[in-house]
Order: structure tokens, then sequence, then C-alpha cells
């Protein structure tokens, strides 16, 4: 899919990145949830391997990232997206929305049409509900920031 920006976008499984892909991918991780949250976590969690990868480029530039599971994967009885970044030198362009309507369709065309669950930071509920997501469940702490669970049927 090639959007009206100038972002090029692609799904890869985990074994068909090149490890220039898989160093973007990891340190544009690192570079939010790491260090712009103030996060200590493991993000390569072992979960990466099970996952496709969405890589949105600008140029050179990784911009976004998210990662896409089947059904059961992650949560039982649905699809997952997990991971979901941009980059903060890109922010402010619409790049995060574009970057969801690309994983839902890449959801659709990979695993066919079904729910997706999805555990949002608290302060992203608007922009997910705006994604057509719906709060599922009580506030919790992960990595010391509140979370929702959120599922978009």
């Amino acid at each position: 899919m090639q959007s009206n920006s100038s972002i090029k976008w692609v799904t890869k499984t985990f074994k068909d990145l090149t490890t220039d892909e898989l160093y973007a991918m990891l340190r544009l991780r690192s570079e939010v949830f790491v260090v712009e949250q103030n996060c200590v976590f493991l993000d390569t969690d072992n979960n990466d391997q099970k996952a496709y990868h969405t890589l949105g480029w600008m140029g050179e530039d990784l911009v976004a990232t998210t990662r896409l599971f089947e059904k059961d994967i992650m949560y039982e009885g649905y699809q997952s997206i997990g991971r979901v970044v941009s980059s903060p030198a890109y922010r402010g362009k619409g790049i995060g929305k574009e970057l969801m309507q690309y994983s839902l369709q890449e959801c659709e065309r990979l695993f066919g049409k079904g729910p997706i669950k999805i555990g949002a930071q608290l302060y992203l509920k608007k922009f997910y509900s705006e994604q057509g997501f719906e709060q599922a469940g009580d506030v919790y702490l992960e990595d010391d920031i509140d979370h929702i669970p959120m599922i978009r049927k």
C-alpha cells in the first residue's frame, strides 16, 4: 500500500527482516519506549519471532512500526497489534493514524476479518478510539505505565 504521503510501507515476518531493518526497528522502539518514556523494560520479549512487522520508511528513516499477531498468539480469541510506535522526529504529521490504518488493513489481509485486541497506553485511549477500538476492561499497570485493554470488533 502506498499512501498519499511519502511513506513506503512494508510488512515482513521476523525471519524476512534484514539485519538493517531489524536494527532500525529495535532502535526506534528503544528510543521511544525506553528512552523517551523513561521506562526500563525488556522490549525484546521473544514475541517478535511470532509476529509480522510493519515498517514505514521515509527515505532511509524508519518513521513507524507495529507488530501484528494472528488470533490466539497474544490474546485468546483475538488478533493483536502491538509495539505501535512512530518516530519522535516525524510526529504531528498523521503518521500514527496512517500506521494504524495500514496495520488494520494488513491484519485483515494476513489473518482475515476478526476482532483485534490491544493493550493501549491509557493516554492514547482517544487515539485508539478514533481507530474503532473500545475500552474492554479496567486500567492496569504495565512497566509502570497505565494501560487499558481495547477491542476493535
